[in-house]
């Protein structure tokens, strides 16, 4: 059984979907959902190839971990290359950056995450 500080930290994590909101360097927004991440999410990442990198760690999760609604995952490990070769950077990085905050941070406007880098 649970020690009383394990059931209390489990019950007060929330590792249901939330809808993240990114805006795209043309004004389009990007919906999709995830769930907070985990330490286990975070180790698995890690490992896997690029992971020992910022970029490629944040890339790794992104496609593990964003859904549609439905809860279906929206990019397959098969195409990290083209995500990074044919999407823009701006937008790819919002889009990690909205996996990796916490979610009630989750809305990403690139004309504020750009305000904060400069």
């Amino acid at each position: 059984m649970a020690s009383s500080a394990l059931a209390r930290l489990k019950k007060a994590a929330n590792l249901q979907p939330i809808k993240r909101v990114v805006t795209l360097g043309n004004g389009d927004t990007f919906e999709f959902y995830a769930t907070a991440l985990t330490m286990a999410e975070r180790e698995r990442a890690q490992k896997m190839p690029g992971g020992d990198d910022a970029n490629g760690f944040a890339l790794n999760l992104l496609v593990t971990k964003a859904t549609d609604s439905a809860g279906q995952r929206l990019f397959q490990a098969g195409e990290i290359a083209e995500l990074k070769n044919e999407v823009l950077d701006s937008d790819l990085q919002a889009m990690m950056l909205a996996i990796i905050t916490n979610p009630e941070e989750a809305e990403t406007d690139m004309k504020s995450a750009e305000k904060g880098a400069k």
